[in-house]
């Protein structure tokens, strides 16, 4: 390894480790027995213990690593001492070997925005749907979301004792993307996945317009992205307002890695930028494939439902 690596990919293996010790604690909580749930603003909109200790987790390990670069994440916790069980300090040793896109490579710690979903999916979490579930670490740059981690804490969890439980995958424009087999849907079918839990009438018909051979509906942004990626669905249709760029930020990055696209229901790119706000109000279509046509397949009726920002 000549010289010392650039900023950006010593972030990208710290994030990787502090990925993989946020799918330990999730997983320890759920072993315990008792998920500290709370309602937020409803009972579709949960917070358990395992988000509070995760993002304590990530945003004091990073920010002891990288102290200037900018955090957001999803929980909105108070600024106490975090316990030194929670902060990972290792880095991902074959990342830190992989040589940084020339675009990226003399980024400052300030310029960098981090944002972070402890737990995506914590309804389904609660709910014991733990194929669902993800950690996600974005990384942005100028806005663009250039790199990310997703952890799956829980996967292969179906093999019960002695599978290999819990998997990290991660990609950065310009690299690729790791850690999983990158498929396409077979035959060209047009299989929609969408969400599970806040459906209304403009998903459904947005949903419906695409004309799918098959709707899959499952929680959690990450768990849809690895979808698309895994060759198990051909878009990801939200028209709706609800998701927040915690939830897109490191999705979008791996799957824009390997050559899909992330936009709002009209087509336009998001931002995130440190002063953005967080809600990506006009929706979410993401594809691995053929993102004009499932564009173009949107009704008006349904734009015309959608805030314009």
């Amino acid at each position: 390894m000549a010289g010392s690596p650039a900023l950006v990919m010593r972030l990208v293996a710290s994030a990787f480790t502090v990925a993989e010790r946020a799918g330990s604690i999730v997983r320890k909580v759920m072993h315990s027995g008792d998920l500290g749930i709370v309602e937020k603003t409803g009972s579709n909109d949960l917070q358990t213990l395992a988000d509070r200790l995760v993002q304590k987790s990530i945003c004091a390990s990073l920010s002891r690593r990288f102290p200037k670069i900018t955090i957001i994440g999803e929980e909105d916790i108070p600024s106490e001492a975090v316990e030194e069980d929670l902060i990972e300090s290792g880095q991902a040793g074959d990342i830190l070997e992989k040589v940084c896109p020339a675009e990226y490579s003399n980024i400052r710690e300030e310029e960098l925005v981090v944002w972070v979903d402890p737990l995506d999916g914590t309804k389904e979490y609660t709910e014991g749907l733990l194929d669902h579930v993800t950690v996600l670490i974005g990384i942005a740059y100028g806005g663009k979301a250039i790199a990310g981690v997703i952890n799956q804490p829980f996967f292969n969890y179906q093999l019960g004792p002695g599978g290999s439980l819990g998997r990290t995958l991660w990609g950065m424009l310009g690299l690729g993307a790791f850690g999983f087999e990158l498929k396409e849907v077979p035959g060209g079918q047009r299989i929609i996945t969408t969400t599970r839990s806040h459906s209304n009438k403009l998903v459904t018909d947005c949903v419906q317009a695409m004309e799918p051979h098959e709707v899959i509906r499952v929680g959690g942004a990450g768990n849809k992205i690895i979808q698309l990626v895994e060759g198990k669905a051909s878009a990801y249709v939200f028209a709706s307002p609800g998701c927040k760029k915690w939830d897109t930020c490191a999705p979008e990055a791996i799957l824009h890695a390997v050559g899909g696209k992330l936009t709002d229901m009209r087509g336009r790119p998001y931002r995130y930028h440190a002063d953005v706000k967080h809600m990506n109000s006009a929706g979410v279509l993401a594809t691995l494939r053929d993102h004009q046509y499932y564009s173009s397949r949107v009704p008006e009726s349904v734009l015309q439902g959608l805030p314009s920002d």
